[in-house]
């Protein structure tokens, strides 16, 4: 059985007995073994002023090691697994450590290790230690001066962080590349490249009047997919100068690709290092969103050059302070280069669906948390989606110009320090001379917190008022008694034809009302008639919002109001009202029909010229089966599942005729562009054949096979391979065939493939997954593999995983114990797909159940995955 982890607490955070002055590191780097010399230049820390250090290291082999040049004897140190403790040490001193490394066995992908022919680091949050004996923490500055020696031939490329100082041949064919960084930074920022790689190069000229060079790495074969990125490097760097004020700072930028990758990508200082899929783009093998995300991406890496990088962290428990931060940054970003209103609704749905579940489950935990067993299990939603919400808010309660001054003086008071989430929010209210205490809470207290309102109209004073009342989740988990938070709600009052009223004497039409009491009184005079409010425009703050309110008023509010948010919002109440009435007719085994009302509303939406194409297509897009869970208890997923799949068989039957229509008039044959123009007009055309597919007719099969084999663009392709595979029309296995042949020696495009095949809603598809599992294009080193079919199955096919047979959780079962032994990292995300068991009906409890305690009697199991289990096996009743 599985023992326990060692637990890490917030408060238990002390100062590092030693600084580190500065980082000399060597590398021999070598297809075997890889030998890393290390000169650490320490003094010791004045608060501390204690002479023992614990250095980590893991999976190191010692060669040799001194101290000031002396040879230390052996009862000056303790070496174990964990790393190495040093004693009776002076003040100052320079400790040299030799140790071999072995990067071909390292398939945790932490480190060094191998991906391809080439070599690579991935360092955050832990993986320094497993590269040199080291204080790896946040909060341990130095300057860095990187060597890399390697054989000429077989690694041409030989990357590090900061800027190139020197560069030479040595002898036996080898050669060297010195890197120096000027800006002190914590040890996950490492970064080294060795191997042979080729680049595109262009430049930037920054405000300052500096150019600096850009390049992007990656394999021979995919340079012809680097351009985008290249671009949006660009865009970033010059976006950051305009909004933000901020400058890069070294006279290089590179950044390399690779397939082999546990996350997105990794900021390090100067070189960043990317998952290929956020960087390879050519619209012959990339879709719409693949392009944006690139974009969003390439800005969120640059971004943290000063969110996260200048300014870092003084522990883990802090990440939001770099992450929260740096994602509303590249939602910005996005939102100023393509439609801000579609980001808005792309970025809710997502917090809706995915981080509001996690809110619920056992993994529920604060944005700032506690206490962890393994860090890299903290990279969440929760501190990344709602920490960026929790930064948002500040922006909505100071107005731009009071969040630029925030953004000013916290980087006056922090540059080149590692810092904590308090810090920032002391900055935003220094700044602007305002009280924010109570908003602490936002880092403090868990789960999503629940606002109920009660709206009266009194026709006798024409007084409107909103009763507003805050309740704790229902899984909070505070020591102390949960308290209301700081909330604001952005809200606008409209008349029966409209048009928006004043909310006050200035005769505003939209305010900020600040919420910070368990029970709030909101007024509005001067009403003459009962007006119809809209609450919370642009999702002003991440909560579970209760409000009686029926169709007429939604309806309304998906006509008249001015906050395109809100307006989207409306059709997404409106559509889980239907979907949850038809799921209890299931369960009750009554009849349910579709209202007409509904349908009218839809037919609006769909041929409104009024509303940009991108609006129309998030409206008429239902509500997930994820999202629709959270609003329900002991759900029966598969009832759940048929009620959405009704509605959308409904809309197709009885809107046939403007369906098509739509899809015709979006209909573009013009060069492909990534435009919000363009991508408004595929976005909507696809969400029409996806509903006429629904019809099963044979036109309309033959419309998506023409599509497939016509298209111009690989959105427009992979959407109908996509359409014509679920519904299983016939020759859909032959089009499957023709695309592996066509791709099948393109990771990224096979991955797709393969995600589509496992999403199949048929009852043989856990079959077909395990035999794609056996193809040489799957291996279970592979994250992004991994990623795109067992992760696809468990997570998105939703009536295969649930299977009644039990065969999904067992597979998922299966696939996590032995991953585990692999990549703990990706084993721990899947173990995640288990955290919604507690939404779900008894029998299906009892089912998930048995696997996650069969996981946790696992012997050996991580700490990655055993705290997400344990966490799992703890909350079952």
């Amino acid at each position: 059985m599985s023992s326990s982890k060692e637990v890490i607490y917030r408060k238990d955070y002390q100062e590092p007995n030693y600084v580190v002055k500065s980082v000399d590191l060597a590398f021999v780097v070598e297809a075997e073994s890889t030998l890393v010399t290390a000169r650490i230049q320490f003094e010791v820390n004045p608060k501390q002023d204690k002479n023992e250090l614990f250095l980590n290291g893991v999976d190191l082999e010692l060669v040799s090691i001194e101290l000031n040049q002396q040879q230390l004897n052996a009862n000056k140190y303790d070496l174990n697994e964990r790393g190495l403790s040093l004693h009776d040490l002076p003040d100052a001193f320079e400790l040299k450590t030799v140790v071999k490394i072995y990067p071909s066995q390292n398939t945790a992908l932490e480190g060094l290790y191998q991906s391809g022919n080439f070599f690579l680091t991935q360092c955050e949050a832990e993986g320094f230690r497993k590269i040199t004996f080291y204080p790896d923490r946040p909060d341990v500055l130095a300057k860095f001066t990187v060597t890399i020696v390697a054989d000429k031939e077989k690694y041409p490329v030989l990357l590090s962080n900061g800027n190139k100082i020197s560069s030479g041949d040595l002898n036996d064919g080898r050669h060297y590349c010195k890197w120096l960084d000027p800006h002190p930074k914590p040890s996950y920022l490492f970064a080294l490249v060795a191997g042979d790689l080729d680049y595109i190069e262009d430049h930037f000229i920054t405000k300052n009047n500096n150019k600096v060079q850009l390049r992007i790495y990656t394999e021979s074969k995919n340079i012809d997919a680097c351009d985008f990125a290249m671009q949006s490097l660009i865009n970033s760097m010059q976006w950051d100068e305009e909004r933000f004020n901020l400058v890069y700072d070294l006279d290089e930028y590179n950044i390399v690709a690779t397939d082999d990758f546990n996350m997105g990508a990794m900021e390090n200082k100067g070189l960043n290092i990317f998952n290929s899929k956020y960087v390879l783009a050519k619209p012959e093998t990339a879709t719409d969103q693949d392009f944006i995300n690139i974009e969003a991406v390439i800005g969120h890496e640059y971004f943290h050059n000063w969110t996260g990088n200048r300014v870092t962290c003084k522990d883990w428990f802090q990440l939001s302070l770099k992450e929260g931060l740096t994602v509303f940054r590249d939602q910005e970003f996005t939102a100023d280069l393509q439609s801000r209103s579609v980001k808005r609704i792309e970025d809710v749905r997502y917090l809706r669906s995915a981080q509001f579940a996690e809110d619920a489950s056992p993994m529920s935990h604060s944005v700032r948390p506690d206490s962890f067993i393994e860090i890299n299990n903290f990279y969440t939603l929760t501190v990344y989606e709602k920490g960026s919400e929790v930064v948002r808010m500040y922006h909505t309660l100071l107005g731009e110009e009071g969040f630029q001054k925030g953004m000013q003086l916290y980087f006056k008071r922090h540059d080149g320090s590692a810092v904590s989430c308090n810090d920032f929010r002391l900055a935003m209210a220094d700044a602007n001379s305002v009280d924010l205490t109570q908003f602490e809470l936002w880092y403090s207290q868990n789960g999503t917190p629940q606002v109920y309102i009660r709206e009266n109209y009194d026709a006798g004073k024409k007084a409107y008022s909103i009763d507003f009342m805050q309740a704790a989740p229902d899984n909070y988990k505070g020591d102390v008694a949960w308290q209301p938070m700081h909330v604001p709600v952005k809200l606008a009052l409209y008349d029966n034809e409209g048009n928006p009223l004043p909310l006050n004497d200035a005769g505003d039409l939209q305010l900020t009302y600040e919420l910070k009491e368990i029970s709030q009184t909101l007024t509005v005079n001067g009403v003459e008639h009962q007006p119809i409010a809209s609450l919370f425009q642009g999702f002003s703050a991440p909560i579970k919002l209760h409000r009686q309110i029926g169709h007429k008023e939604l309806a309304f509010l998906m006509k008249h109001d001015t906050d395109s948010f809100n307006r989207w919002d409306a059709t997404q109440e409106m559509q889980s009202q239907i979907i949850i009435g038809k799921y209890q007719a299931l369960l009750d085994n009554k009849n349910y029909n579709c209202p007409k009302y509904f349908i009218e509303s839809f037919r609006h939406i769909l041929l409104d010229d009024g509303i940009d194409s991108a609006l129309i297509a998030e409206a008429i897009t239902l509500p997930s089966v994820k999202s629709l869970t959270l609003k329900l208890a002991k759900v029966d997923v598969l009832k759940l599942f048929d009620a959405k799949e009704w509605l959308i068989k409904e809309i197709a039957y009885q809107l046939e005729v403007e369906l098509l229509s739509v899809y015709n008039q979006n209909y573009d044959s013009s060069d492909y562009r990534v435009n919000s123009e363009q991508v408004a007009k595929r976005s909507l055309k696809n969400r029409c054949l996806s509903f006429l597919l629904q019809s099963n007719k044979k036109e309309f099969a033959g419309l998506a096979k023409d599509q497939f084999i016509h298209a111009g663009n690989y959105t427009d392709k992979m959407t109908a391979l996509s359409l014509l595979t679920h519904q299983q029309v016939d020759g859909f296995e032959d089009l499957l065939g023709a695309y592996f042949t066509e791709w099948q020696d393109n990771p990224l495009v096979i991955n797709k493939w393969l995600s589509i095949q496992a999403t199949i809603p048929a009852s043989d598809t856990l079959i077909r997954v395990k035999q794609l599992m056996e193809l040489p294009v799957f291996s279970m080193k592979n994250p992004n593999a991994v990623r795109s079919l067992i992760g696809a199955f468990c997570g998105a096919n939703i009536t295969q995983f649930h299977a009644e047979d039990s065969s999904g959780y067992q597979f998922l079962a299966d696939q996590i114990i032995e991953l585990d032994r692999i990549n703990p990292q990706i084993a721990a995300r899947l173990a995640g797909l288990f955290n919604d068991y507690h939404q779900y009906n008894d029998e299906i409890q009892h089912r998930m159940n048995e696997q996650i305690k069969r996981i946790h009697t696992t012997d050996g199991l991580s700490p990655n995955v055993f705290e997400i289990i344990d966490r799992a096996v703890g909350s079952i009743n």
